[in-house]
């Protein structure tokens, strides 16, 4: 029985530090993906802090209203951005076994979250306020509902995933969380339309809970996605077969193999095998060598002495 981790590309430089750096894992657009997240949280914070100031020297509740909800998209990016911080100053911490690349996986979750309960709470105010109606303010809201639509738009342009960066979840978390205040302003807008010309009250709060409904969606979606990351759960069944068809290339047999993301693009696999005239782990490295988004792999090999028949 031999076992080996060659995962190192001949000719890397040596030392430790070489060695954590090649399993740090991140996405290949995290640098960029970072700059562009405390950017829009930059964007978000600024409206954030306008509208509360109006709302209060103007005593706008709408004003005051829009600029807490605007709150929640600046807590869901600071964590975004904070999470790609952490994962790129900690890349080579010896604390973790196979790098950073699954903080972001953990921020996309925390935002699922906060999508969920977010969902929540609206269909609950929208319910509310459709078995008892409230006196809307079109003139002073329409306004604002189109402005603060126009800000969430140009933020989900910026938050818009690269073709590089569409497995980074962290960024895609934000910007489902961005795109989903983008449809739920249109809705709001449509909603507030349809009191001010048509007379019909009950429009406001039902484009809430449709609203909400989206919202919930994204939200189920997004905890799935994070969820199986965390979990470990196989990413790949395309890419399994791909390593199982490879390896039994010459005869042998996979025994045992997992999948599992490591992070953005990156996934690690352990496999067993069994041969008759079993080769080095090396070889069974090669045959491996250039699938895409397979980033570490433990090779197991046995003699058919070794193999217990069930």
């Amino acid at each position: 029985m031999a076992a080996a981790d060659p995962s190192s590309p001949a000719g890397a430089p040596s030392g430790q530090d070489a060695f954590r750096a090649e399993r740090a894992y991140l996405g290949a657009d995290h640098r960029r993906n970072e700059r562009r997240t405390w950017i829009v949280a930059g964007i978000c914070a600024v409206t954030l802090v306008a509208q509360v100031a109006g709302g209060l020297l103007f005593r706008s509740m709408a004003l005051t209203a829009s600029g807490l909800h605007m709150a929640a998209h600046v807590a869901a990016l600071l964590v975004a951005a904070g999470a790609y911080g952490v994962a790129r100053r900690q890349a080579l911490s010896p604390r973790f076994a196979f790098g950073t690349g699954k903080i972001g996986d953990l921020a996309g979750f925390a935002n699922a979250m906060v999508l969920g309960v977010t969902a929540i709470l609206i269909a609950v105010e929208s319910m509310q306020r459709l078995f008892a109606p409230e006196t809307v303010d079109y003139a002073s809201s329409l306004p604002l509902a189109v402005a603060g639509l126009g800000i969430t738009l140009l933020c989900v342009w910026l938050l818009k995933p690269t073709a590089r960066g569409r497995h980074d979840l962290n960024i895609s978390a934000a910007h489902l969380h961005l795109s989903a205040d983008a449809l739920f302003g249109v809705l709001a807008i449509g909603g507030l339309l349809a009191g001010q010309r048509l007379g019909w009250r009950w429009a406001d709060p039902v484009a809430g809970l449709a609203g909400a409904a989206l919202v919930a969606q994204f939200a189920v979606s997004l905890l799935r996605r994070a969820g199986a990351t965390l979990l470990d759960m196989n990413p790949s069944a395309e890419l399994t077969a791909q390593i199982r068809s490879l390896l039994e290339a010459e005869g042998e047999r996979v025994v045992d193999l997992h999948l599992w993301r490591l992070g953005p693009g990156h996934h690690a696999a352990v496999a067993a095998i069994s041969a008759e005239h079993p080769q080095a782990p090396e070889a069974y490295h090669a045959r491996l060598r250039g699938l895409q988004g397979l980033s570490h792999l433990t090779i197991e090999v046995r003699g058919p002495e070794t193999v217990r028949v069930p």
